[in-house]
């Protein structure tokens, strides 16, 4: 009888669509968080304040810019 446990070999097995596709997920729930934060922004100014469209625009517009930058993928040094 065959013994099943010696044809496992660790660190053997090609993982790179494991690798893309947690890379996916990571990159909707960033993107994804960035912009439900714009959209709660823009909403709670719009009907909550006395800002306006045209102020509450501008502060989401500001919150999207900054969270542009600051999640951008960085490059290697």
């Amino acid at each position: 009888m065959a013994d099943a446990t010696n044809d496992y070999h660790r660190g053997e097995m090609d993982i790179a669509e494991q690798v893309s596709t947690y890379g996916l997920v990571m990159g909707i729930t960033k993107w994804g968080s960035l912009a439900t934060a714009v959209l709660v922004l823009w909403l709670t100014l719009f009907f909550c304040t006395e800002t306006g469209f045209l102020g509450s625009s501008a502060a989401a517009f500001v919150l999207l810019v900054v969270g542009v930058l600051a999640l951008k993928k960085k490059s290697a040094h």
